[in-house]
């Protein structure tokens, strides 16, 4: 598997980097020390330059530099990419928003087109007829029925045209709060006079996103066997998809006939789309983690202003040194890294019931169901395309060990509680397992084995009902008291004029 998949992240990942960070329980819910990332300094550090712009190779002192620093092909080099972006972003009309997905639609079909070929009518008719036996053999291992409306057999282009849609909705909160959170923070005088100016660099931005996010996904498409596997339907709704020329090269490395290969990944497919299918509020939950995160990008000017202070135009190194610093990079906030161990954690919960659901739906039919699954970990583990995916957009490392938690979760629960109690921990968000449950899976087992899940969420549905009663009778404002009969002035004595009406104009009793 690629390290760079969408050429955001670091490019020296290290997988015995990782698996430290794996065994020692840290990393993954630290955020992107820079989001998007243009270009790498030694050692992994990245290469800030200006928020929303690529990457300025050939800077004093950066590795391949010729003489005194500088390298005049790599500048040459940046300059004609730049140009061939906007060539293309001038034929695809450019683009809304803080990415050109016009632009990286057309960087990643293009970029598939040496390798990809028409897919053939024995390819479509083998994906179909997985599918369908899956789906037979998944019926009695979940409450959940069949999710998928459509079956089809995608290409790597098909794979982007049909989830470019889906790249827009996660890349777009990150990418605009990246490419104006600097902006924000400058004095309102500054933003007037270089309007035209941060227009510009805005469109510019748009462009670097849209390259890099067009060359990734042509990289990410070529490696990708289904739909869902980088942990979620990315296609459109109730859409069940393979690739088949994807499927024949993994096949390639394993000593298992490709029908039984085509049949396992074809399980887990549609195991997803049930489990997306059926819980309305999954997708939006896992994609608002997402949006949680972005809504925390900023970047602190003043900590630039007084970097600038320092900076010695005449001396390079000095530049270099400030740029190196890391001033333009977000600060990752407490709601930020919640964010993302919220969406660590449901990432986890939702590979661990897959597999768990596909081993026992499969795992008798196909003899090689288990040296698969190990296999699949085995490339989770090493940088899969979920890991790829989600590190790029919001540095999020998903753990090995979580993913594993997660399976023995739903595996246990599922034997104390049988099927309907497994899947019924679905019902509802706040019934799922956080973070430290799946430090502790027996330990939620035990505590669910003692509840009903669906008598506990009734009673917390009854609380928050009560709860908003309470409130709004709080809310409520006093009527001002009106004054009884009885007390009132008239009611006792009545008027003194002699008249007698006193008694008689209703204001009090009557004798």
């Amino acid at each position: 598997m690629s390290d760079v998949p969408f050429g955001f992240g670091p490019s020296d990942r290290d997988p015995d980097r990782d698996r430290g960070r794996d065994e020692g329980g840290e990393g993954g819910n630290e955020g992107p020390k820079d989001p998007f990332g243009f270009g790498n300094l030694p050692g992994g550090r990245q290469f800030p330059g200006i928020p929303g712009m690529p990457g300025m190779p050939g800077m004093p002192g950066m590795p391949g530099g010729g003489p005194g620093g500088f390298d005049v092909g790599q500048l040459g080099q940046m300059l004609s990419q730049l140009g061939q972006m906007l060539s293309s972003a001038s034929q695809t009309g450019g683009g809304e928003g803080p990415v050109n997905y016009d632009l990286a639609a057309q960087m990643a079909t293009q970029q598939l087109a040496q390798t990809t070929s028409s897919l053939t009518a024995a390819q479509r008719t083998a994906v179909a007829d997985a599918l369908k036996l899956a789906e037979l053999w998944l019926d009695p291992a979940t409450e959940f029925p069949a999710g998928a409306a459509e079956t089809v057999a995608w290409t790597p282009t098909d794979w982007v045209k049909a989830s470019m849609p889906t790249w827009k909705r996660l890349c777009d909160p990150v990418a605009q709060r990246v490419s104006g959170a600097w902006v924000e923070g400058l004095p309102e005088e500054i933003r007037s006079a270089a309007g035209p100016m941060l227009a510009m660099i805005g469109q510019m931005g748009g462009l670097a996103f849209g390259s890099q996010l067009g060359s990734g996904l042509g990289q990410l498409a070529a490696e990708v066997l289904t739909g869902t596997e980088v942990g979620f339907p990315v296609g459109p709704e109730r859409t069940a998809a393979l690739l088949p020329e994807a499927i024949e090269k993994f096949t390639e490395g394993l000593d298992r006939p490709a029908s039984e290969v085509m049949i396992f990944l074809a399980a887990r497919e549609a195991a997803h789309h049930r489990l997306f299918a059926h819980v309305p509020w999954l997708r939006e939950r896992l994609l608002g983690a997402v949006e949680d995160y972005a809504r925390g990008i900023t970047v602190d000017t003043s900590r630039i202003e007084d970097m600038a202070r320092q900076i010695d135009p005449s001396n390079p190194a000095s530049i270099q040194e400030a740029m190196q610093s890391g001033m333009f990079e977000p600060q990752t906030t407490p709601e930020q890294k919640a964010a993302l161990a919220r969406l660590e954690t449901l990432l986890a919960l939702i590979e661990g019931w897959v597999d768990t659901v596909v081993a026992e739906g499969v795992g008798e039919r196909l003899p090689g169901a288990g040296a698969m699954r190990e296999t699949l970990r085995r490339r989770r583990a090493s940088g899969g395309p979920a890991e790829q995916a989600f590190a790029s957009i919001v540095g999020l490392e998903l753990r090995p060990r979580k993913l594993r938690a997660a399976a023995e979760l739903w595996k246990l629960l599922g034997e104390e509680r049988g099927i309907e109690g497994r899947d019924a921990v679905w019902a509802h968000p706040d019934l799922l397992p956080d973070s430290d449950d799946l430090d502790d899976p027996a330990g939620f087992v035990q505590h669910r084995d003692t509840a009903d899940p669906i008598a506990e969420l009734e009673k917390q549905f009854a609380a928050e009902a009560a709860e908003a009663a309470e409130a709004a009778e709080q809310e409520k404002p006093e009527e001002p008291e009106t004054p009884g009969a009885a007390d009132t002035p008239e009611a006792t004595d009545g008027p003194d004029d002699g008249s007698g009406k006193g008694d008689e104009g209703g204001s009090g009793p009557k004798a």
